[in-house]
């Protein structure tokens, strides 16, 4: 028996209704879906905003302690609030957020070795002969840590000497010299210009840390870790450190020696007397009652540690003073996290003599 049209267009129209419902749906929810994502987009940005201006208050925060510290002292060191933990958290505490949270930490970057001090600048061509000196002793130390790796495949199997270092280091720095070669394991354009990719050489000072990475015999280990019980060779080391000179900019390269961190201590000292560098390191923070007991600052003080009076470090590589300062801030909301590392140097305005922070390099991780 043949089935009338007409239940044949209900069930076709049936069909279609539940169709158009599904279809609907779908699109419901694919609303409700982007609308959610575009709210929770909407909530990062604004967190992220939010973060950055945390960053920001405590980058202020930072520069009015070191600002304070200058007024209140001639010299630098890690026994100043900016070098307190707990200080810091007082400071902090003092400016308190609705939500979030912010770490700070204050190093002073004339603590380390500056690497653009290898050459004499102005001219850019010859070797700073005490920071030479310097680099030799300091990657003789890194690179004795070869012997301590249990891992043959880690590093070090092509560096056997501090000169495979330091010779491409200045061939990278100087100029004026028709591309000459540093001794026998130096680096010029030739040999930059036969790797994939080819890049030319800076013949001049390095503008960022990360470009020591370009030069040869510096592997991204030796940069950033040389094993688990020393940190790489960056965390030393620093592209700041310029002085006006006779409108000419210069590098002393002097290491404020009340701040420097152990290995740089190690590679200060003479050779065969760098196992003295704790005692020094150490003998800066010693307390009783809360309160230092040695003070800083003759530049010379480390004659005073218990069997370093015989000890002589050359007084061109050292100072007690610093002006250019690493601010790292941290700030957490929610579950969202932004890192600042910020370089200032603390200058004299000429009108009104007051103190300021000048930012000379601002970046985020």
């Amino acid at each position: 028996m043949e089935k009338h049209p007409y239940y044949n267009n209900k069930g076709i129209a049936l069909i279609i209704t539940l169709t158009v419902i599904a279809l609907l749906v779908t699109v419901t929810f694919e609303l409700n879906r982007q609308l959610q994502a575009s709210v929770i987009s909407s909530a990062i940005v604004r967190d992220r905003l939010i973060l950055s201006h945390m960053i920001s208050s405590g980058v202020e925060i930072a520069e009015a302690i070191l600002i304070k510290d200058k007024n209140d002292s001639e010299i630098d060191s890690v026994q100043e609030d900016w070098a307190n933990p707990d200080k810091i958290e007082a400071y902090l505490s003092q400016v308190p957020f609705d939500e979030g949270k912010i770490g700070l930490f204050i190093s002073d970057e004339l603590g380390r070795i500056q690497v653009n001090a290898l050459v004499q600048f102005p001219e850019g061509k010859d070797f700073n002969p005490p920071q030479k000196d310097l680099w030799f002793r300091f990657m003789a130390l890194i690179l004795a840590q070869q012997e301590n790796l249990e891992d043959e495949d880690m590093l070090f199997e092509e560096v056997a000497e501090p000169s495979a270092i330091i010779n491409p280091i200045k061939d990278w720095l100087d100029s004026n010299d028709n591309d000459a070669i540093t001794g026998l394991n130096g680096a010029e354009n030739e040999y930059y210009k036969d790797l994939d990719p080819p890049y030319p050489t800076r013949n001049g000072p390095f503008r960022h840390i990360e470009e020591l990475i370009r030069t040869k015999g510096i592997t991204p280990d030796l940069f950033y870790t040389a094993d688990v019980q020393m940190l790489g060779i960056s965390n030393f080391i620093t592209v700041h450190g310029v002085s006006d000179l006779n409108d000419k900019f210069i590098y002393t390269g002097k290491i404020n020696i009340n701040t420097a961190d152990l290995p740089v201590i190690a590679g200060l000292l003479p050779v065969g007397q760098e196992f003295l560098s704790t005692e020094i390191f150490n003998y800066r923070i010693e307390s009783a009652n809360e309160q230092f007991i040695y003070e800083l600052t003759s530049p010379t003080w480390y004659k005073d540690v218990p069997g370093c009076s015989e000890v002589d470090i050359d007084a061109e590589l050292i100072t007690t003073q610093s002006d250019i300062f690493r601010i790292e801030c941290n700030a957490a909301l929610r579950d969202i996290m932004k890192t600042a590392t910020v370089i200032v140097q603390r200058e004299k305005n000429k009108e009104s003599g007051k103190w300021y922070c000048k930012v000379l390099n601002w970046t985020y991780e």
